[in-house]
C-alpha cells in the first residue's frame, strides 16, 4: 500500500503543475538538498506558517516566502519544489502545537477525545488557514499521524472497530474542523455587525422564521459554549452507541 501511493504520487504530482499532487511531500523519496547559508527546510516551513497566519493561503508564494528569508526564489526550490509541500509541511507544522495528556494511553477514552477536540479547535483559530486544509488535503505527515494514532487508540480501546471506527474518528476531526471553519469565516468579517444583521433580519421577519425567532439568542450564542455543548453530546452519542453494541 506505502509503494502504491509512492507511485501514485509521483504519477500524479506529473500532471499537477506547480502545486504537485496533495499530500505527495510524504510519499516522494527525499531529494538530495543543495547547501544554502541560513536556509533550511524548518525555516522555510516557519515562515510559511506566519505568512499564512497573516495572508492565508491566497497570500503564499514561493517568491513571497523567499523574500521574508531575504533569499533567492530558486533557492528554495532545493527544499520545497512546490507550493503543494509548502502547504503540507505547514498544516502538519501547525498540528504539532496539539498537545495530548502524557498518560493518554491510560486515560478514559472519553477524556483523550474531548482532550484532542479542544486543543485541534485551539490550533485552527490560531491558524484559520489550517481548517481548510485540514479538510482538503491528506494529513500524512508526522505529526499529524502521531495524533491520529491517539485518538485511534482510544476509539480502539472503547471498542469501536472496522469501518464503525473509521467512520467515528472522522465525526470527531469533522465535527472540529466545520466549526472552526465556520467561526474563522465569520471572524474575516465584522462579526458584531454581521450578528446584529441577522439578528434584526430574524426578528423583523419572524413569522417566516418563528422558532429562530424564539430561540435567537440561543442561536446567535457565543462560539465556546456551543463547541462544547457540540462535542460533548457528540462523545455521548458514541459512549450510548458503544454501550447499546453497536460499534
Amino acid at each position: 500500500m506505502v509503494e502504491k501511493a509512492k507511485n501514485d504520487a509521483k504519477d500524479s504530482d506529473k500532471g499537477k503543475g506547480k502545486d504537485g499532487a496533495p499530500g505527495a511531500v510524504w510519499f516522494r523519496e527525499p531529494q538530495r538538498r543543495r547547501r544554502s547559508p541560513g536556509l533550511s527546510r524548518e525555516r522555510i516551513v516557519a515562515t510559511a506558517v506566519d505568512r499564512l497566519d497573516r495572508e492565508g493561503v491566497d497570500g503564499l508564494s514561493l517568491r513571497k516566502i523567499a523574500a521574508d528569508l531575504d533569499a533567492h526564489a530558486t533557492s528554495l526550490y532545493w527544499h520545497v519544489p512546490t507550493k503543494g509541500d509548502v502547504l503540507d509541511l505547514a498544516i502538519d507544522e501547525v498540528f504539532a502545537e496539539i498537545s495530548l495528556p502524557d498518560d493518554h494511553r491510560a486515560l478514559d477514552w472519553r477524556e483523550v477525545v474531548l482532550a484532542y477536540m479542544r486543543e485541534l479547535r485551539a490550533m485552527l483559530l490560531r491558524h484559520p488557514w489550517a481548517a481548510s486544509l485540514a479538510g482538503t488535503r491528506p494529513l500524512a505527515g508526522p505529526h499529524a499521524l502521531e495524533r491520529s494514532e491517539a485518538v485511534y487508540a482510544a476509539l480502539t480501546r472503547a471498542g469501536f472497530a472496522g469501518p464503525v471506527l473509521a467512520a467515528t474518528a472522522a465525526a470527531v476531526s469533522n465535527l472540529v474542523i466545520a466549526t472552526a471553519s465556520t467561526q474563522a469565516a465569520w471572524a474575516e468579517r465584522a462579526e458584531a455587525g454581521s450578528r446584529d444583521a441577522l439578528r434584526g433580519l430574524i426578528t423583523e421577519r419572524h413569522e417566516l422564521y418563528p422558532t429562530l425567532a424564539a430561540h435567537l439568542e440561543d442561536f446567535l450564542g457565543d462560539w465556546d459554549t456551543q463547541f462544547e455543548i457540540a462535542a460533548r453530546t457528540l462523545v455521548k452519542g458514541l459512549a450510548a452507541q458503544r454501550t447499546e453494541g453497536q460499534a
